[in-house]
């Protein structure tokens, strides 16, 4: 991977002017815009750097997005950051996730925590701000500093025979999710150990927003105020995993209430264990459209929030509707097979 950076500027910078050249300051770095990109970004370290406005869709970010969403292999090999800066208090989060997958889809992978916003009042710093002693707009450099030698330092895990775990909430008997999960287990079989969970296996209660304090009690002893399957399955299972592969069907285009009360729980664990060195991926089935909706939600929740690393084409998407019709769709065979592929080649043994 080449190691000058690459700096691929958005929209009309004002404070983020200034956030970018101390963050960059004395790292070997070219920046260009979406209407002067190379033909390839492929095996570059790109800082993503946006400034989305007042209404998060600026001329330049469409066209950015639009150009990665069109050129499906553009980033083969690539590992990338997202800086967003807005002049109001919406937006940021939303445009991150869109560029995101847009990204992923084209073969950029993204390290856990890849993104650092400011809105336009920077009260998204606020906690930061108390951690840290500093002003916001102080916190804003640091972190933007910090992320962008974190891609300098980026360097995926590799694993002999990953363990992958398996997370679900759906039923066999008529989950087209669980089928297409279970082909990938067929194609994976001899290069993962493979460990199953349903969290329709006795009640998920969601978060209850304890404090911090009583939060970090409760994670010292790898438990939660709730306990629960949660605590006495799901967290040995997620120390024990590589890869975590969330097998999500699209409820109202969102996750179900109880992939989403797992997400939720999981900042007990996160407390004393790092999820930076675990792949994330996701099987997302629809009825009828929205896949890309719920493949956001999956990466800005677990990758923008809680620091899983995000591969390469992380998520497979598909539409099926009757119970079965998801293995009978056209061309679903080469699709399930590139997907087990990109798994192989992202976190099993490094070649040679």
């Amino acid at each position: 991977m080449e190691a000058k950076l690459l700096v691929i500027s958005a929209g009309t910078h004002r404070r983020l002017g200034e956030v970018l050249a101390y963050a960059l300051a004395g790292i070997d770095h070219e920046t260009v815009t979406p209407a002067a990109l190379p033909p390839a970004l492929a095996g570059r370290r790109v800082v993503f750097a946006v400034s989305a406005g007042a209404w998060g869709l600026e001329e330049d970010f469409c066209r950015l997005v639009r150009r990665l969403r069109e050129s499906p292999d553009c980033m083969e090999g690539s590992s990338a950051v997202v800086l967003v800066d807005g002049e109001g208090e919406l937006y940021t989060k939303e445009a991150a996730r869109m560029l995101v997958l847009a990204a992923n889809q084209a073969g950029c992978a993204f390290p856990g925590k890849p993104l650092v916003e400011g809105t336009g009042s920077l009260h998204n710093l606020d906690v930061l701000s108390r951690r840290m002693g500093l002003p916001q707009a102080a916190v804003y450099r640091e972190t933007a500093r910090a992320l962008v030698r974190r891609l300098q330092d980026f360097v995926p895990p590799r694993t002999a025979r990953p363990h992958v775990l398996l997370l679900h909430a759906s039923d066999h008997a008529t989950s087209n999710t669980l089928a297409l999960g279970g082909r990938v287990r067929e194609l994976l079989a001899g290069d993962c150990e493979f460990e199953e969970l349903s969290l329709r296996n006795g009640a998920v209660h969601d978060c209850r927003g304890c404090s911090y304090k009583v939060c970090a009690h409760y994670a010292q002893q790898n438990s939660c105020f709730y306990g629960g399957s949660i605590v006495d399955e799901v967290y040995p299972a997620m120390i024990r995993a590589d890869v975590l592969m969330l097998l999500c069907p699209n409820y109202n285009d969102s996750v179900g209430a109880n992939i989403m009360a797992f997400i939720n729980r999981l900042t007990s664990l996160q407390l004393f264990h790092s999820l930076h060195d675990k792949y994330l991926y996701a099987i997302v089935v629809s009825g009828y459209s929205g896949s890309d909706l719920v493949a956001q939600q999956v990466l800005g929740a677990l990758c923008l929030n809680k620091a899983f690393l995000l591969p390469p084409r992380f998520c497979l998407l598909e539409t099926a509707n009757d119970p079965g019709s998801a293995l009978r769709a056209p061309g679903i065979g080469a699709r399930l097979a590139r997907f087990a592929a990109s798994i192989r080649a992202a976190a099993g043994p490094a070649d040679g």
